[in-house]
């Protein structure tokens, strides 16, 4: 049996704190990091790799194979209680040397906490643990980063296309896929039509 469901309200961690406002005058780079980024370099030493602050938000960049242990520890320890994700995506640069981010997006909404994780993964090797048995929400949003990236992740219950057929061929936004081509033999076979690009 779980445990009854118990409503979360924004900042209830923090006590008699003030409200929240706006920041104001926020540098581009720099500026204090979010508390978590230190707890994580203490819990997990060389598997945080940096920290980055940009316009006031926190970027933790971490080893791919720690990535599961560090989000059950952000969801799980009673200092952190990250329990929101909102986004689990994949950034791939221009250069085509660099290697794709997988980025997840995590809310702690006891302590009014915003949180983005990055794991940089080689081209070559497109895989990385599922953090679904931490949060269930992971499930289409990993498979929307399969879909649309190829990246594996490892232990998903259902890693399948989610936004096109099973049988098209390619990743549309890896920066190797023509958009002009498309997978023209889908198109051919399954609409009958000969692609307009």
């Amino acid at each position: 049996m779980t445990a009854p469901f118990e409503i979360q309200h924004a900042g209830s961690a923090l006590g008699n704190s003030p409200a929240p406002a706006s920041a104001v005058k926020v540098p581009h780079r720099g500026g204090e990091p979010n508390p978590s980024a230190a707890a994580l370099r203490e819990k997990f030493g060389d598997a945080i790799r940096r920290v980055d602050v940009v316009w006031a938000e926190t970027t933790v960049y971490v080893a791919p194979a720690s990535v599961l242990d560090i989000v059950r520890w952000l969801h799980d320890d009673p200092s952190q209680r990250y329990d929101y994700l909102s986004d689990v995506t994949a950034v791939e640069h221009r250069d085509y040397e660099a290697p794709i981010e997988v980025v997840w997006h995590l809310r702690s909404l006891p302590f009014r906490r915003f949180l983005r994780l990055k794991a940089q993964i080689p081209k070559n090797q497109l895989e990385i643990p599922s953090v679904w048995s931490v949060y269930k929400a992971a499930d289409w949003m990993e498979r929307e980063a399969f879909d649309m990236f190829g990246i594996r992740f490892a232990n998903h219950p259902n890693l399948k296309r989610i936004l096109l057929p099973e049988e098209w061929e390619g990743h549309p936004l890896r920066k190797d896929y023509s958009i002009i081509k498309q997978d023209e033999r889908w198109v051919r076979e399954n609409l009958h039509i000969e692609s307009a690009q």
